[in-house]
């Protein structure tokens, strides 16, 4: 299992790498995702396309992706320069159509690793169009949009019902890397980091991106005091897979089991704080 780090820090890169972290992110996507996610708690990437260059360099050994914007008329200026830059692997998010990916592939030409990040409802019902796209290497699956666009309360939802399982099954049948969503800590969260790992596993996923609340000792404590905590935790991540690969198979299906529980009882907890709220309003 890999695990993403997004940030356009080199001194972060660098100490995640050298922590066991073996992909890191620099997220450019900004088009439209104001309108989709401002005012909803989550977090909007403010890096810059110079930032590529300086991550790509503190961190040679590592798999650099780029996360560019939905395909437009920039996008081939886009792609050149982050590839120009270093990018090992780019990434396309909130495409919809087959046609789409075709074109972000053909201007990626084999340079770097294409991955298409699936968001969108008309991606999900066309997967079957263009899972098996020659020059696409991965599909990950990006649950904070995906789960809107499917009127879900709950990030998770498209886990417990059956999406995720859909989406991994056409990836592994093409061939392609599959991923999805991010993780939390291992005790934290609605679902808890522990259960989603265990999904990642049951799902043949090779990689999850570290969540923000992952991070937050980044963001509240000064200089470098950050590192050991980090450290550690990706170190609990590690073991933790480790030991979930051992699993039995009842034991996996009993996970799943209280996974999707578990998703139940957060949406079921998330509707009725929203109609607490609606009733005081």
């Amino acid at each position: 299992m890999d695990w993403i780090q997004i940030t356009n820090q080199p001194e972060v890169a660098a100490y995640a790498h050298a922590s066991g972290v073996a992909r890191i992110m620099v997220d450019l996507e900004q088009m439209g995702k104001q309108a989709r996610q401002g005012g909803l708690g989550t977090f909007i990437s403010d890096h810059r396309p110079q930032d590529v260059a300086i991550v790509s360099r503190a961190v040679p050994q590592a798999e650099l992706i780029v996360r560019v914007n939905p395909l437009h008329d920039a996008s081939r200026n886009e792609i050149e320069q982050a590839i120009a830059a270093g990018a090992d692997s780019l990434m396309l998010p909130m495409f919809e159509r087959p046609e789409e990916l075709r074109a972000f592939t053909a201007l990626v030409a084999g340079r770097a690793r294409s991955i298409a990040l699936l968001e969108t409802r008309a991606a999900l019902e066309s997967l079957s169009a263009w899972s098996g796209l020659p020059g696409l290497d991965e599909i990950y699956v990006g649950l904070n949009d995906l789960h809107r666009q499917l009127g879900q309360r709950f990030m998770f939802e498209p886990l417990a019902d059956g999406t995720v399982d859909h989406v991994a099954q056409a990836a592994h049948a093409a061939g392609k890397r599959f991923g999805f969503g991010g993780i939390a800590r291992l005790d934290e969260g609605l679902l808890p980091g522990r259960v989603v790992l265990g999904e990642h596993l049951r799902l043949g996923s090779t990689s999850v991106i570290l969540s923000r609340t992952f991070n937050r000792e980044m963001y509240e404590l000064p200089g470098s005091a950050w590192q050991e905590v980090y450290r550690s935790e990706i170190a609990r991540l590690r073991h933790c897979a480790q030991v979930l690969a051992a699993r039995t198979p009842s034991e996996v299906e009993s996970d799943r089991l209280l996974a999707r529980d578990l998703v139940a009882k957060a949406v079921a907890a998330l509707a009725q704080s929203r109609a607490a709220q609606a009733s005081t309003a």
